[in-house]
């Protein structure tokens, strides 16, 4: 399975951006894909997860109201539209697969992993 992020870049205070990732090789009747961050010098922390029904979408606090997780089960593609974007939202974005179909905050019950797109966010 490889996981290919995308849409990363420097934004401005205020500003917005859209991160997708794609997962190709095999499938999973069911799975589930997150977005986690790690900023300069931090561990890296939850951001938000959605299940392949789409039925439910879990944030972290500092994200939720600002950041829309999304999947496009067809196309095994997983979004993450970030607004009002702030300079702490600076960091490496990765996005994980769990293929047991299990909707986490916990890194480490994710199966796959991105390289990860730089996001930076100038004040």
């Amino acid at each position: 399975v490889q996981l290919v992020e995308s849409g990363g870049g420097l934004v401005q205070a205020g500003g917005s951006l859209r991160l997708s990732c794609a997962a190709s090789g095999r499938t999973f009747d069911m799975y589930a894909m997150g977005w986690f961050r790690q900023a300069p010098g931090k561990g890296r922390e939850f951001v938000a997860a959605i299940p392949w029904s789409a039925n439910s979408q879990y944030y972290a606090d500092s994200v939720k109201g600002r950041f829309t997780i999304s999947i496009d089960g067809a196309k095994r593609t997983v979004h993450l539209q970030m607004n009002s974007l702030n300079p702490d939202d600076t960091a490496v974005y990765y996005c994980a697969l769990n293929v047991r179909g299990i909707t986490t905050t916990l890194e480490h019950l994710y199966d796959y992993w991105g390289q990860g797109t730089q996001v930076t966010v100038a004040s």
